[in-house]
């Protein structure tokens, strides 16, 4: 298993070794990866991958979760913590467990650290690794992200961006949520776009790319600071690609767009929905029927299948 620009994916709170876990995802020979197709599950042996002399991209299943705002309190979801077990007890009961999570941003509402505690035990209970990007309201303490990182940064650069190597898939975690722009519009900066630019420079163009930041990289409504500002950069180093795609969260809402290669997804939060972009004059937590809310939360699970073809991608909200 490569672990590109020898980064070592970091270990987040729940103890558990990224890198490790990824060795010994290559290792465990008797492992079975798993893929739904059209409605019917597949497996693949690891032992099948270990044969090949390239790395294969071979059938499996990731989650994504996104702005869990552990903390918020306010009337368009008074107890943000109990929606989040709710995520993660729906993750429980998934019929395929997956390989791995990965968390775009706002774990916390106010960068505390008992909001963190309160996140990280809860997220643990889902039992499988978990990969983090932080979003703005996790670099709210005094250190302005300094607690974000203590506690999720190993191995990682600059404000916590980092890469690493999954089973043929090459994994890039962003940080845009940084010196943010006019209307708050996401910022990569120089730093991390030189970063960006070298990472990616070694991978040949038929290697599948997952990159997730908690900002929309591509422009979704710049009047609310729905977009990054540099974000055209990123994407102009990842067009090669075969197939890229793109996860974030921020908008509390599913919208989808493919730009050639590229998909681009924004995921549901686990707190509190937002407006359609323009029905409100400003965006910001949206107070909706009780019995409705946990309709406008919700988790999404992505399918990875061999091919140049954008990722599956499902959305499974709380309810209905």
């Amino acid at each position: 298993m490569r672990n590109h620009d020898d980064e070592a994916p970091r270990p987040d709170a729940d103890g558990i070794d990224r890198r490790g876990f990824l060795e010994c995802m290559t290792w465990a020979g008797t492992g079975v990866l798993w893929s739904l197709a059209g409605g019917l599950p597949s497996a693949v042996g690891l032992g099948t991958a270990l044969a090949a002399e390239t790395p294969a991209a071979k059938p499996f299943t990731f989650l994504q979760i996104s702005d869990s705002h552990v903390g918020f309190d306010k009337p368009a979801n008074p107890d943000a913590l109990s929606t989040l077990r709710e995520a993660v007890a729906r993750i429980k009961t998934l019929p395929v467990k997956p390989a791995f999570m990965i968390h775009t941003g706002d774990i916390s509402h106010l960068s505390k650290d008992k909001e963190f505690d309160d996140a990280d035990q809860i997220i643990r209970e889902a039992g499988i690794p978990v990969f983090y990007v932080p979003g703005e309201h996790d670099l709210l303490d005094e250190g302005q992200g300094k607690a974000y990182l203590d506690r999720y940064g190993k191995g990682s650069r600059g404000a916590g961006w980092y890469s690493f190597d999954l089973n043929g898939v090459h994994y890039v975690g962003l940080v845009n949520v940084v010196n943010l722009k006019a209307g708050g519009l996401g910022n990569l900066g120089t730093d991390q776009l030189e970063w960006l630019e070298k990472d990616l420079a070694g991978l040949s163009s038929s290697t599948p790319i997952v990159v997730f930041a908690h900002i929309p990289l591509w422009t979704v409504y710049p009047e609310w600071g729905w977009g990054t500002a540099d974000g055209a950069e990123a994407l102009g180093y990842l067009k090669r690609f075969g197939s890229v795609t793109i996860l974030n969260g921020h908008i509390h809402q599913v919208m989808q767009k493919v730009e050639g290669n590229i998909a681009f997804h924004t995921a549901r939060s686990t707190a509190f929905p937002q407006p359609v972009p323009g029905t409100a004059p400003s965006p910001g937590p949206m107070k909706v029927p009780a019995g409705d809310l946990r309709k406008y939360l919700g988790i999404a699970t992505v399918d990875f299948v061999r091919g140049t073809e954008p990722l599956a991608i499902i959305d499974r909200p709380l309810a209905g």
